[in-house]
């Protein structure tokens, strides 16, 4: 078995070809190239250096990684007849990914190291890698990778779809004007380019090779509109601190507690009103308690942002193991099923009144619904829906019943309304509507009925409190007409 020499071409210019690598395409043993499609390959050209291709590959293969990997292959196969040169372009430890495969592969390598196209292409934007860069892949490029506090270098751009692609993802993360830098031929003489262009201009150019790299600026710091996750800590962290804002600094867990749950009921009532304006708005002030809870928590030691991400990461991968482990499941009540028994296994739950009193404590007609769900787990439920119908004819009798015998307010008109209401919610579950969802449904119809009611009074000098009953339900039905919901 023969050594692997693996040689960087540098970016482009023949000018930067290093004397090792010199030294290795005039060694006489057999070069190996992953593309010729790299300006320096005029050097092997000039001096009638046979070499070996596999541009072929990247036709016949579906993915590059599949490409990579029948490159790998055909280079230990090639090994195994004597000593090879296999040339990549740039310096072979940026990204080069059949580079990273034959280090796995514990081959005798050796590295001979080239000029990357980094260091023309931060001369060509004159700005410093020291204030931060991250190098990213164009062809797996998304907006998990995007850091808009960071300078992206963005690379493999090897044609129009992939620009198009980034430009998309670009455009939605950092607007359509953010300014970026379109590069073509990073330290080629002659043949560099560089442009200045908003992010909508991006796929307008026809000119791309595999020598072309987007260069994407961080966000500025003091014209900012983007945020991400990061700013946001930094905000919460800045109004805690002695600097910040009086009543941020005096809050705990137990004086914001009551604010989730407010939040938590805005984000029901966007969805329910079709807001999306205001979806946004009110995930964001949830997404704020996260935050706020994180860094109390931090200042007094407990745990930190990480610890809460950490958590619920690893609760996923181990809740999921359909998709994790490919554990097989049929539909998605098995899905939710199999999240009960792992959540049970976990916390060691394994009586059903163990699993009652694991429910929270939500508002009462959530908690019902749910109870009721985990009973109809083990099939403590009705046949059909006539059960809970009946049910509900039933309490409704032993609620006239109570009235009858006790006075308002009495505990035992209070139990019988509360078995009312309790077969009520039964019935919700076999038509499949959240109780609470439907009573806040009902409470704004209820209130946006008042308010034409009130409208319909404007002008003629009269209120509200002044009309009788009679004259108000004629306004009520006729709200009703109007279909106010």
């Amino acid at each position: 078995m023969g050594k692997i020499y693996i040689i960087g071409l540098g970016p482009g210019s023949i000018d930067s070809l290093t004397l090792g690598a010199v030294e290795r395409i005039n060694s006489g043993d057999k070069n190996s190239l992953r593309t010729e499609k790299h300006p320096t390959v005029e050097y092997f050209k000039e001096k009638g250096i046979p070499y070996k291709s596999y541009d072929y590959l990247y036709e016949s293969e579906e993915h590059f990684n599949q490409v990579y990997e029948k490159i790998v292959d055909e280079l230990i196969e090639e090994s195994k007849n004597g000593d090879i040169n296999y040339y990549v372009p740039g310096n072979p430890f940026v990204a080069e990914k059949t580079v990273e495969l034959l280090m796995e592969k514990g081959l005798d390598l050796e590295i001979i190291s080239g000029m990357s196209f980094i260091e023309p292409v931060v001369e060509l934007v004159r700005r410093d890698p020291i204030n931060g860069l991250k190098l990213v892949d164009g062809a797996e490029f998304s907006s998990l990778i995007v850091d808009i506090n960071t300078d992206l270098l963005i690379t493999q751009v090897y044609n129009e779809r992939i620009l198009s692609e980034v430009k998309i993802t670009l455009s939605e993360i950092y607007g359509d004007e953010h300014e970026v830098y379109l590069i073509h031929s990073a330290g080629v003489k002659d043949d560099e380019e560089i442009h200045q262009i908003p992010v909508y201009k991006l796929d307008r150019d026809s000119k791309t090779t595999a020598l072309t790299s987007i260069y994407v600026p961080k966000v500025d710091k003091i014209s900012k509109k983007v945020f991400d996750f990061s700013d946001l800590l930094g905000i919460m962290k800045l109004l805690r601190s002695e600097n910040g804002c009086p009543w941020d600094i005096e809050q705990d867990h137990k004086s914001i507690r009551q604010s989730l749950i407010e939040e938590a009921y805005e984000v029901v009532d966007a969805i329910d009103n079709g807001d999306i304006e205001g979806l946004i708005e009110e995930l964001g002030d949830v997404l704020l308690q996260v935050v706020f809870h994180s860094q109390i928590a931090e200042e007094e030691g407990d745990f930190n942002i990480y610890d809460v991400m950490s958590s619920l990461g690893n609760k996923l991968i181990y809740r999921h193991p359909h998709v994790f482990s490919k554990k097989d499941v049929e539909n998605s009540d098995e899905v939710v099923y199999n999240w009960n028994m792992l959540k049970y296994s976990k916390r060691n739950i394994t009586k059903f009144t163990d699993k009652l009193n694991d429910i929270p404590k939500l508002p009462a007609l959530m908690t019902s619904y749910k109870i009721q769900e985990r009973a109809a787990e083990i099939g403590f439920d009705w046949e059909d829906i006539k059960g809970p119908l009946n049910k509900i004819k039933e309490e409704y009798e032993e609620v006239v019943e109570a009235m009858e015998e006790f006075e308002p307010g009495h505990e035992k008109i209070e139990d019988e309304i509360g078995d009312l209401l309790f077969a009520i919610v039964n019935l919700s579950r076999f038509l499949n509507i959240n109780p609470e969802i439907a009573l806040n449904r009902t409470i704004n119809k209820f209130i946006s009925r008042f308010e034409f009611m009130e409208k319909a009074l404007e002008g003629s000098g009269k209120k509200l409190e002044d009309m009788t009953l009679e004259e108000m339900d004629k306004l009520w039905d006729e709200s009703k007409l109007h279909k106010i919901r």
